[in-house]
Parts: structure tokens; sequence; C-alpha cells
């Protein structure tokens, strides 16, 4: 087995393995929870092109060192930048991870990521658009955007909006927290692995000469079970979340779950779930389930590129300034209690969301460009 990786003097962010056919990628900023930094995603955009490439490479398997598969993007530095006012920086940063998402999204290869930890925003971004998730009991699946002024993005708006009924409005508005078990119930996992297991699967798949997802399966599968899901999962409660979360506003989802409330019955849940949305910013609620609801009928190419721009109308703050309330609130103080501006769902107009979705007036910015990619075989194309 050789080890490489990228020679930067300090500790190689991105760790490889070449065992026969197979190339491991390991995240490795363990005490950041193997958040993504500029240099990560830079360095796996260069190993993901290279491994397509590479006729000998079959199968590439992604996962994380430590206790985090990935906590989602770096996030403290875009926190300066836009504070500072200097937000191309940020949407250069997006654009780099938005074009390595859609590489994964459309890759010729399988690849299997190992969910053995905290999956959050961007580590979903790399894992969700790949051919296998593999979850385990340690899995903890979240995208907490709404909650620190953002939305779901890294192609989110694709994923969650083909997860059962309407489990990925209420996945995406609330910032929820799935274990494994959820996420394989709900789609977003592809099998359920023990991790005491992992070990002898990884020895089983670097084994394969070959890029059949069938014969890939086959081997996860003799690994992997279905787990109870908890009582209290989300998941036995699709019939409320289909009631509420189906409506077409964000008011309308709050006055149904209100009045679902008055039932008693799921009186708890229901209360905790009001809660988290009417904690998170409404501006991003409302962008948020405008994106889900368009990405259902959209391509994962479409969909990136639409949270490309809203998402530099953000860093810009020209409409609105809840993102760096939401670091402020979350990431700095933590005082947990954020200062929304407008401050109630019902003072965001449809008008206001409309101005996220308008061309950036500035000469250096321009929407976001994919990479062509073309002669896809079929199976390639739409993993979920």
């Amino acid at each position: 087995m050789a080890q490489t990786s990228c020679n930067n003097g300090e500790t190689d962010e991105v760790l490889v393995e070449e065992r026969g056919s197979v190339r491991t990628f390991i995240l490795n900023r363990p005490k950041q929870l193997n958040a993504l930094s500029f240099q990560m995603i830079s360095r796996l955009t260069e190993l993901f092109y290279a491994s397509e490439e590479d006729s000998n490479v079959k199968m590439i398997i992604l996962k994380g060192h430590g206790r985090a598969f990935c906590a989602g993007g770096d996030l403290s530095t875009p926190f300066h930048i836009i504070r500072q006012g200097n937000w191309q920086l940020g949407a250069n940063y997006l654009r780099e991870q938005y074009t390595l998402i859609y590489m994964i999204a459309t890759y010729r290869k399988p690849q299997v990521s190992i969910l053995n930890g905290i999956v959050m925003g961007g580590g979903a971004g790399v894992s969700i658009h790949g051919r296998f998730r593999v979850a385990t009991e340690k899995s903890v699946f979240a995208m907490p955007e709404t909650a620190m002024g953002l939305f779901p993005d890294v192609g989110s708006s694709y994923f969650l909006s083909r997860l059962p009924g309407f489990f990925g409005e209420y996945a995406g508005l609330t910032g929820s927290r799935f274990d494994g078990a959820e996420m394989l119930a709900c789609g977003l996992a592809t099998h359920f692995v023990s991790s005491d297991k992992l070990p002898l699967l990884e020895q089983e798949l670097v084994k394969v000469n070959t890029s059949d997802p069938d014969a890939i399966s086959a081997i996860i599968s003799r690994f992997s079970h279905i787990p109870k899901l908890k009582e209290g999962s989300p998941y036995h409660k699709m019939k409320i979340i289909d009631r509420c979360f189906s409506r077409r506003t964000i008011e309308e989802i709050i006055s149904t779950l209100e009045n679902e409330a008055l039932d008693k019955k799921e009186e708890d849940w229901i209360s905790s779930t009001i809660q988290l949305l009417k904690k998170a910013s409404p501006t991003s609620l409302k962008i948020s389930l405008r994106l889900i609801r368009e990405g259902r009928l959209q391509g994962v190419d479409i969909c990136l590129v639409c949270e490309y721009r809203i998402f530099c109308h953000v860093l810009r703050g020209e409409f609105n300034k809840d993102i760096l309330e939401g670091f402020r609130a979350i990431l700095i103080e933590k005082d947990r209690n954020p200062k929304w501006d407008p401050s109630r769902v019902e003072l965001v107009r449809d008008i206001d969301i409309d101005r996220y979705y308008t061309k950036i007036d500035d000469e250096d910015w321009e929407d976001l460009k994919l990479p062509p990619r073309s002669y896809l075989p079929p199976y390639a194309i739409a993993k979920l």
C-alpha cells in the first residue's frame, strides 16, 4: 500500500492511499472536524480529476480522520473576509467547492463515502452526490445553515428535494440532526454498516478490480444491515411532516404545525420543530424553501448555479446582513441569540427573495460556469 499526500510542509490536509485499483482519499483536519479548507477543495479536485483519467483506478473511497467525516466548509475565514468587505474571496471558495461537487455528482467511477461521524454542510456536498454513502451508528447528518443566516447549499436543493415526501423541506428548514438509521431510511445513505466492521469492508473493497456499481453494492451489502429507527425518530412522523411542510409558504408551514400541536399527541416534537423554525433567519427560511421547491424540477448543475448566485448575494450583504449576525451569535460570541433583520417571516416579502436570483451588478463577477462533462455513462448522472 502506497500513501501519498500534498507536500506543503504542514500537516497534509488530504491523505491518499493507493491500494490496487482503489484510491482512498482521507480528509485530515481532525481538530477542525475535517472542515473543508480552500487547500483541501483544490487538492480533492486535482485527485478526483487525475483518478477519473487514470484507467488503472476503478473506485474511490472517501473518508474522514477522527470523529467526523466532515463538519462542513471552513467558515471562520469567510466570516472575517465578509466583515472586511472582500466578498469575492468567499465567492472564489464557493466556485471551487461547487465545481468539485459537480464533478462528484457526475463522476464516471463509483465513489464510496464512509460517513462514520459528523456529516454537515460541505461534508454532505462531497458525499451525498456520490454513488455509495455508508452510514454507521456514529453518523450525524444535518444542514444547519438557516440557524446561521445562510441556506442549505452544496447542491442540497437537488438532494433534499429528492427525499421522500416533504422530508427534505423539514431537514433543510429546521436543520434537524439525523442519525445513521434515519439517513438510511430517507435515502441520504445507501447502506448502514456497524463502525467495527468498516476495516473489514475496506479490506474487501480494495480487492475489487471493477467499476461495476452492482458488484460494489453487493460487497457493501454483505457487511450492512437495516438498523431499527429510534422510537422518537421524525421519520415515524412522515404524515405530520408531509401535511405541514407541503404548504406553500413558511407562514403556512408554521401555522399548520401550530394547529397540529393542538392534537397533543406529538405536542413536544411539534413545539420543538416550531422553535427551530422561529429561531432561524426568516430570510434564510424563505430562500431555502424556494430553492428546495425549484430543485425538484432541476438537474444538479442548475441547482448549483442557482445556489452560487444566491450565496454571492448573501456574501455581499447588500440586501441583508443575517450571515454576519449568524456567524457572530453561533461561531464568534456563541451567545446563540441572533438578532435577525427582518425579524419575522411575515416581514420578508416575495420581492425581497426575488432579488437574490438577479445577476450581480459587478464587472468582476460572473455566474458559475461548470466544466463540460460529456460522454457520461447513465449511472454517472442521477445517483439519487
